[in-house]
């Protein structure tokens, strides 16, 4: 008995139809309520059960009923997926702050409300599952996308947090931090560079790894309990990269933003 935010579509909806093989019952919830409706239709035809509802995670009182409904429905709750995300994209002074409030009302406080209506539940039930879908970009700190990587540092954060502090209880929590596949992330993209969206375009299409790809390492890899999970290797790559040697790995960013190298890249 599943609740996925952002279902509506892209890695949600990926995740929605896994959970249908598995004969999972999924609360799919989504902004766009046509969208939920119509992953609730796959799941259904999938084999699994499904009902959609409309959720803005920015608002807890949207977040309460959720899980109010899902009580309804299933009876009870066993896995929380908190995917609703978006992007911004911009260097820091010219990113407007409308844009930083509004990415990380979704990003960060949506996860966060999330984790404070659904912990206790899980921790009351001595079991449970909690997915919350970072980024690497919360590792990576790429330059012209700070907004996007504080959001997704910040659910990394929460998340380690929660996995000492619910994992006692018997309650699992990992954080997934996909590099770049192919989603509609874009689709909702702030930027006020074009070149910035392109780049971001570029990059999208060139990964090889699908959405229903990284729902299935993201369910078998919270089924294992791994804290962090990365699913591409070129995330591993940054990770230990980064681990190894914090100032190197910041040099090299700033060697790479002062030659224009993501730019030749894209």
């Amino acid at each position: 008995r599943a609740v996925v935010t952002g279902g509506g579509s892209g890695l949600g909806r990926a995740i929605c139809l896994a959970l249908a093989e598995r004969r999972g019952r999924v609360l799919v919830a989504d902004v766009n309520l046509e969208g939920a409706e119509e992953t609730a239709r796959l799941v259904e035809a999938a084999g699994g059960r499904a009902v959609a509802m409309r959720v803005d995670v920015g608002e807890i009182a949207d977040v309460e009923a959720m899980a109010e409904s899902i009580r309804r429905a299933f009876g009870g709750v066993d896995l929380l997926v908190n995917n609703a995300g978006v992007a911004v994209a911009g260097e820091v002074g010219e990113v407007p702050l409308e844009d930083w409030h509004w990415i990380l009302r979704i990003n960060l406080m949506g996860v966060v409300h999330g984790c404070h209506v659904f912990a206790p539940i899980f921790k009351a039930q001595k079991s449970g599952f909690i997915l919350n879908v970072a980024s690497n970009a919360g590792i990576a700190s790429l330059p012209e996308m700070a907004p996007y990587n504080v959001s997704k540092a910040a659910v990394i954060a929460l998340s380690e947090t929660l996995y000492s502090e619910l994992g006692a209880s018997g309650v699992a929590v990992s954080a997934l931090c996909p590099t770049f596949f192919k989603t509609n992330l874009l689709s909702t993209m702030r930027s006020s560079d074009e070149l910035q969206r392109k780049k971001a375009q570029a990059f999208f299409e060139r990964s090889k790894i699908t959405a229903e790809e990284v729902a299935r390492i993201a369910l078998e890899g919270l089924e294992a309990g791994e804290p962090i999970i990365i699913p591409q290797a070129d995330g591993n790559l940054v990770h230990a990269l980064k681990r190894l040697s914090p100032q190197l790995y910041l040099k090299l960013l700033r060697f790479g933003k002062r030659r224009g190298l993501t730019d030749k890249l894209a």
